[in-house]
């Protein structure tokens, strides 16, 4: 009797076991197929736009103005823009540690940085193009990937300047703890420094992303004198339209970028959102937390489970075997070189490249006039003036509006996918709509290109913004609350102050992207005629549409070092002002 009660007891625990995994099956269902469809669908992407990079060169390319060719087009543009984000984002993690880390580095690639970021996307466009199609004359790879870079161009300095004033800025709580417990270098970075800096790197990452859509239409339909190198495209497809004034097709472009954008808000950046939550200082509230519907779809995903599981034990036993190679008597595995070390050889390879390309860049000079140098430099001049006066605008509305939806759970969850759309959503398709308002006002373009360059500048403030707003500790916000504090009071004494270093930053990429975007505001085609004002960005425009490659580097020379010239007078006084007045950890 004893047996056979163990036996029946051990019979209806099997079998409510069996029930509830039945039941949870039943329950997880939905969520299992979801994942797997999502897995297929990312395959079949990944294999149909593969298909296309490899395919044969071609002279030109045909642009379908169709609805039915949009999903192709958008798909590829997409894939264009994520590819180059991935890029953009491994530069970020090694450029921005290796200057916030090398004293004697960091005063080279910081104004190297500068540098970068002001060359306009037609400096670096026309000799990367021909050298990337002469390097793979028989497939499409080589212009592909010249449009992956042109589109990294416009998303990789706002994160690196992120990234970078994050590791400056890291609290001294957290650094003290890594001493006492004597973190190396690599150990230091992943449990100290890239946790704090996430939440920074996720909101410009998505401002970046942004600002790679702006030069679409141009890296997507690119002419150099009489080349044609167009790629099939959501942003060829804009300027198809628009050059055939098709208001229908331009209408479904629009659409598609708009689904576009919020898809990827949805499925990408929402969770990212949600998850960096878990690295903010302090411990949230449930009811503080963003939340994603996609993080709760692969929680409730034995797929997911199972894919953890075998991830998190490949990883383990990597680690095992790792920890058995450095116990004692087992064999050497040559002593790996030390940051610095590699730092040093770095730095010494790329004065070596820059060398070069100095040496080429002063035989292209040469030949400049110093009547078309002082020309260039007077137009720069003005252009300064519109990038100044374009920042200003973008800080009186984005200031205000990035601090409400920062410091709001509840506005973030309704105005982030809005945001997304409105940034992301490439400013110069808008410019025959807003250049029609300023012709019918009686603007001249002079002032009218203050506006154009403000469409595409002022998200970088606000995005910058409502990341420093989430960050201010909730600790620091309730005690405000709880001594009753005036909201006068609280936003200077605590809002602004709290903001102030990634309100610099947000100001130093909303410059350089101001200055970006001359090129476009400053020389105009409408109803079939070309407007353009006295500028660089125009003379750059001029230039590359003439393939006059001299004037096109002039025009660059100039620009760069005014831009460094303001950098290292005014933004890097904010910046020292940011670090030593008005960061939280000090």
């Amino acid at each position: 009797m004893p047996g056979g009660a163990t036996a029946h007891t051990r019979v209806d625990r099997f079998w409510g076991q069996a029930v509830a995994v039945l039941d949870r099956s039943r329950r997880l269902r939905l969520a299992d197929l979801l994942v797997i469809a999502g897995v297929v669908g990312v395959i079949f992407a990944v294999t149909r736009v593969r298909g296309e990079w490899a395919g044969a060169a071609r002279t030109s390319v045909k642009i379908d103005l169709s609805p039915r060719a949009l999903p192709l087009y958008t798909l590829l543009s997409l894939s264009r823009g994520l590819f180059a984000y991935l890029l953009s984002l491994a530069f970020t993690l090694v450029y921005g540690f290796w200057a916030a880390k090398d004293r004697l580095a960091e005063r080279f690639l910081i104004p190297l940085l500068d540098i970068l970021q002001s060359i306009p996307v037609l400096g670096f466009m026309p000799g990367l193009v021909l050298a990337l199609v002469a390097a793979f004359p028989r497939s499409s790879l080589g212009l592909e990937l010249a449009a992956v870079v042109m589109i990294f161009t416009g998303q990789v300095w706002n994160m690196t300047f992120s990234f970078y004033h994050s590791l400056r800025s890291v609290p001294e709580a957290l650094s003290e703890a890594g001493t006492v417990y004597r973190f190396d270098w690599w150990e230091r970075f992943r449990w100290l420094e890239l946790p704090s800096a996430t939440v920074g790197l996720v909101w410009n990452s998505m401002m970046s992303m942004a600002g790679g859509w702006f030069f679409l239409m141009i890296n997507e339909s690119f002419v150099l004198g009489d080349k044609d190198f167009r790629l099939s495209g959501l942003g060829s497809y804009m300027s198809v339209a628009v050059a055939h004034g098709d208001g229908r097709a331009m209408g479904f472009a629009i659409l598609a970028m708009i689904l576009m954008i919020l898809v990827l808000d949805q499925l990408v950046w929402r969770p990212v959102v949600a998850w960096s939550q878990r690295f903010r200082v302090e411990e949230l509230s449930a009811a503080e937390r963003a939340s994603s519907w996609v993080l709760d779809l692969m929680g409730r995903s034995r797929v997911v489970a199972w894919m953890r599981r075998g991830i998190g034990g490949f990883l383990h036993s990597v680690r095992r075997v790792r920890r058995e190679a450095a116990q004692p008597g087992a064999p050497p595995r040559g002593l790996a070189p030390t940051p610095i070390v590699v730092s040093r050889v770095a730095f010494v390879a790329l004065i070596g490249v820059l060398g070069f390309g100095a040496v080429e860049l002063f035989l292209l000079l040469r030949h400049v006039s110093a009547s078309l140098w002082a020309a260039t430099l007077g137009a720069a001049m003005l252009t300064l003036g519109r990038v100044l006066v374009s920042t200003a605008l973008g800080t009186l509305w984005a200031l205000p509006a990035g601090l409400a939806i920062g410091l709001s759970p509840r506005l973030s969850r309704v105005f982030q996918p809005v945001v997304q759309v409105a940034a992301s959503f490439p400013a110069p398709m808008l410019f025959p709509i807003v250049i029609a308002g300023l012709d019918a006002a009686g603007v001249p373009l002079g002032w009218g290109s203050i506006v154009l360059m403000l469409l595409g500048t002022q998200w970088y403030i606000l995005f910058n913004v409502i990341a420093g707003a989430m960050a201010i500790p909730a600790d620091l916000r309730e005690a405000a609350q709880s001594y009753r504090f005036p909201l006068r009071l609280r936003l200077w004494r605590l809002y602004l102050p709290a903001v102030f270093p990634y309100l610099v930053t947000g100001w130093v990429t909303a410059a350089g992207g101001a200055w970006n975007a001359s090129i476009v505001s400053e020389f105009v085609t409408f109803r079939g005629r070309v407007l353009t004002t006295t500028g660089v960005g125009s003379a750059i425009s001029r230039a590359a549409e003439h393939a006059n490659f001299a004037a096109l580097a002039a025009g660059i020379v100039v620009m760069s070092t005014l831009v460094v010239v303001f950098n290292r007078t005014v933004w890097r006084r904010c910046y020292e002002l940011a670090a030593t007045r008005y960061a939280l950890n000090r």
